[in-house]
């Protein structure tokens, strides 16, 4: 159930959404607009080119950002877009949806048939992915960002690590760590290791998920109570060193992010809505329900996901996760 808090609730993703929340922590947009700025990697082609994209509505703003266990501004055959978000800003300014598809979701890729929407960015780098997701949706990507997960590391290092609340004990077999119940406090290669279990949690990648969101809250609250400007910088340094844009984001559509950040009453966490766990052609996989991925969309594509939320009570809690 979503939960309306009075403080301001702001996230720090990958990409532009990071680099827009380090801009308004260093207190001086325009300042660090140009001392920052020149280290935030931009790629060219990021965007698809040509017809069949959805139009536009002009209403809000999205952003496709992924995560990356490699250089995410170089795709190759090996590599694939471990994390998925669609983010939403609304056009009135009072929230912001942040929206994980499953990275296993068995989805059409043009091209290449159905298959894991992660094999997109494989096949064809960030373009392909944006039309995966934009065929899946009909919801028209403005912006894309990106981040490689050694930036995860050294983010929440610059900070002095970070919380999070399990609500079980657990052992995550592959990374050979114990979780206890109860308070966590992550260094950077715990919680690399916290966003990337899936293994003995019961909702396998879906629980994941629920993880990356608690994670990236907990990294947004903790940057946004550091007033130490060493570790500001560092924190700064860490993300814009790890980021990736798409070449049409300026400074200054990423000072206008920050603003509208800064100006957003509501920040909202939710899953691209999942019918079952799956297997085909012998590997796991997650189908997704198609008639609740048509009504968020629509949701989004209207500027109405508060409608949405309210009606399917959808929402993920980032207080306590698996």
């Amino acid at each position: 159930m979503l939960r309306n808090r009075s403080r301001r609730r702001v996230v720090i993703g990958c990409g532009g959404l990071a680099v827009g929340v380090l801009m308004l922590l260093a207190g001086g947009l325009y300042l660090l607009q140009r001392a920052y700025d020149g280290e935030v990697r931009r790629i060219a082609g990021a965007m698809p080119s040509g017809g069949g994209r959805p139009a536009s509505t002009g209403r809000g703003e999205n952003w496709l950002l992924i995560g990356s266990d490699r250089r995410a501004d170089i795709p190759s055959m090996g590599s694939r877009a471990d994390t998925i978000m669609l983010v939403h800003l609304s056009g009135r300014g009072d929230r912001v949806s942040l929206i994980s598809i499953p990275r296993d979701g068995w989805v059409p890729v043009p091209g290449h048939g159905v298959t894991k929407i992660n094999a997109a960015f494989a096949y064809g780098g960030p373009s392909l992915l944006i039309r995966t997701v934009e065929q899946l949706t009909r919801v028209r990507v403005d912006h894309y960002g990106a981040v490689d997960f050694g930036g995860f590391v050294k983010m929440t290092d610059a900070l002095g690590g970070v919380d999070v609340t399990i609500t079980d004990d657990t052992y995550d077999p592959k990374h050979e760590r114990r979780w206890k119940a109860g308070k966590q406090h992550l260094d950077g290669l715990a919680a690399l290791d916290f966003v990337r279990q899936r293994w003995n949690l019961p909702g396998g990648d879906l629980d994941r998920i629920k993880r990356q969101q608690a994670f990236l809250h907990a990294l947004a609250a903790k940057a946004l109570d550091t007033r130490n400007p060493l570790k500001i910088d560092r924190f700064v340094r860490a993300a814009t060193g790890s980021v990736t844009v798409d070449d049409s984001v300026t400074a200054g559509t990423l000072r206008g992010l920050a603003h509208r950040l800064l100006d957003t009453s509501l920040m909202e966490y939710l899953t691209a809505p999942v019918a079952k766990m799956a297997e085909r052609d012998g590997q796991s996989v997650v189908l997704l329900d198609d008639d609740g991925v048509r009504s968020l969309s629509t949701a989004v594509r209207e500027d109405r996901v508060g409608d949405y939320v309210t009606r399917n009570g959808a929402a993920n809690s980032v207080d306590a996760v698996r």
